[in-house]
Order: C-alpha cells, then structure tokens, then sequence
C-alpha cells in the first residue's frame, strides 16, 4: 500500500493535469476515477498511520456513530 505522502503528491499531479484543461474527455474521466482510487488509498493510509502511531485511537475510537 502506498504511503500518504505518496498518495498526496499523485492526486496533486493529477489535480494539476485537469485544471490545465488539455487533456482528452476520455483521458480526463480515466483520471478523476484515477483520484477516487487515490483518495480510497490516502484514506487506508490515514487510517494506518493513525492506528500505528503512539498513543493513536483504539478500534472503537475510530469507529462512526459510537
């Protein structure tokens, strides 16, 4: 699994590459399903690092609606 910063830095690139405007309908649509993917993974690293970090919540501190 890729590292957050890593993570960072592809959809950095890939916002780059769509606010230029140049690229093909099809190769625009190929890259913002690109950045769902890449935000799935930033989110799985987050979680990681969160969970290895010292001190960092428990299971239950990060689960939603407790």
């Amino acid at each position: 699994m890729p590292e957050l910063a890593d993570v960072v830095e592809r959809l950095e690139r890939a916002a780059a590459e769509l606010r230029a405007g140049e690229l093909a309908p099809e190769r625009a649509a190929a890259l913002i399903d690109d950045c769902a993917r890449l935000a799935a993974d930033a989110s799985a690293a987050l979680d990681r690092e969160l969970r290895a970090a010292p001190g960092g919540p428990s299971a239950d501190q990060l689960a939603l609606g407790s």
